[in-house]
């Protein structure tokens, strides 16, 4: 019996999908934005995963305060899966909501075209991989950068007219207080706190004390972290909690990076009275502020350590990125992480490191000292190059001092003298 045979040819190699992500982003955190937001997140999955030639990769999304910053989680994410080479094209509606500052538009388009990633601009019609895309793309963006440095000046100029009239401004999210539809009103659980707050300062507790002891209590700081001096110290000099606004106590230098500055002079200040409710009565902070600044000016007299020791601001905790301060232990002087002598060990786990030994193996012209882990530092030389440097604790017996040595004995026999 004869058969029909008929030979099928091998595929040698699939078509290859075109793995895609989009990009989305929002400017701020009302409910109409999050509403677009989301809008955006289901039209771009529908979108891609329809296209049979491409593999759905992702949306990032972002709710953003401002297009000029460069702190977007999903954005950051975005790019380094881009890196880790999981995207080859990223969507994105338009230049303005993927970034608005030129620079940093070009360097990021640049980066990921060097990894074979293409970013396609929707509204402008724009694929970054194209022979026109870059000309088109520096064009386009400088207009967009233009349009950020206009609304920064609308918006700056309807804060400047709030101040002027002496309406509140910046209670959003301020611990204390609730802040709804314009309206400011006390939280009374966290205005406890805060009355609290001032209660022990002057009654006598430190900052870091008043820390530890709320942090031990379970009490959540701001935005349910853990409290520090910083945070302390941010309330115990806010004339806010007296029902009173100062207004414009920094200002924006820069449209594009938003970086805020104390206002030291440069702009006018508005002090404003009774712009809503007080926590605390003008006494009980003016008092505080009394002590702080006692306090402030008898640490200055006692201890200038800043200009002083030659490893000020010099060691770089590897775990936190803090830096480390020197402080005085029994007969000789180390140097500690400030988030572990702020927040203790279960915050920021770093060693101390005795500052003879750092004396012995420092170089005389190093730029910066990190600590990645224990017994280890790595010296940053001028130049940027790095050398690793290993230490011991020295024995008991090597540590005493002749000091030590003479307190031990002297409290040796005053304790046969009182048997």
């Amino acid at each position: 019996m004869n058969r029909k045979i008929t030979k099928i040819e091998a595929i040698r190699e699939l078509p290859k999908k075109q793995r895609v992500a989009a990009y989305a982003r929002v400017s701020c955190g009302k409910d109409e934005m999050l509403h677009s937001l989301a809008a955006q997140v289901s039209h771009y999955s529908g979108h891609i995963q329809y296209q049979s030639d491409w593999e759905y990769a992702g949306v990032y999304a972002d709710e953003a305060r401002t297009g000029t910053k460069d702190n977007r989680p999903e954005f950051q994410r975005l790019i380094a899966d881009c890196r880790l080479g999981k995207i080859d094209l990223v969507l994105t509606k338009s230049i303005s909501r993927f970034a608005r500052n030129t620079v940093t538009l070009l360097e990021t388009v640049r980066e990921l075209k060097t990894l074979g990633v293409g970013v396609y601009f929707e509204e402008q019609n724009i694929n970054t991989l194209g022979a026109e895309g870059e000309l088109m793309l520096t064009i386009l963006a400088s207009y967009a950068q233009e349009e950020s440095r206009s609304v920064s000046e609308n918006c700056k100029w309807r804060i400047q007219k709030k101040m002027q009239d002496g309406e509140p401004v910046g209670f959003f999210g301020m611990y204390g207080y609730d802040y709804k539809n314009g309206k400011i009103t006390i939280n009374e659980e966290q205005a406890a706190v805060i009355r609290l707050m001032f209660e022990w300062y002057i009654g006598g507790l430190g900052m870091t004390a008043i820390a530890h002891r709320l942090n031990a209590q379970g009490i959540p700081a701001c935005m349910g972290g853990k409290w520090n001096p910083t945070r302390l110290g941010e309330i115990l000099g806010n004339e806010k909690m007296t029902g009173n606004t100062l207004l414009q106590k920094k200002y924006s230098a820069d449209y594009l990076t938003k970086k805020q500055k104390t206002n030291r002079g440069e702009k006018p200040q508005y002090f404003s009275e009774a712009t809503h409710p007080a926590i605390i009565g003008i006494d009980i902070f003016e008092t505080a502020k009394r002590i702080r600044r006692e306090r402030a000016a008898h640490f200055n007299a006692k201890d200038n350590s800043e200009n002083t020791y030659p490893f000020s601001g010099k060691i770089i905790c590897g775990y936190c990125g803090k830096k480390y301060k020197r402080k005085k232990g029994v007969g000789r002087f180390y140097w500690h992480c400030s988030t572990y002598l702020q927040e203790g060990k279960a915050t920021c786990p770093a060693q101390q490191i005795p500052e003879d030994i750092l004396l012995k193996i420092a170089d005389a012209d190093f730029k910066e000292i990190r600590v990645p882990k224990p017994n280890t530092i790595i010296l940053v030389m001028p130049d940027g190059s790095e050398a690793e440097r290993l230490w011991q604790h020295k024995s008991r017996r090597e540590s005493w001092t002749d000091e030590m040595k003479a307190a031990a004995s002297k409290k040796a026999r005053e304790g046969r003298a009182n048997g």
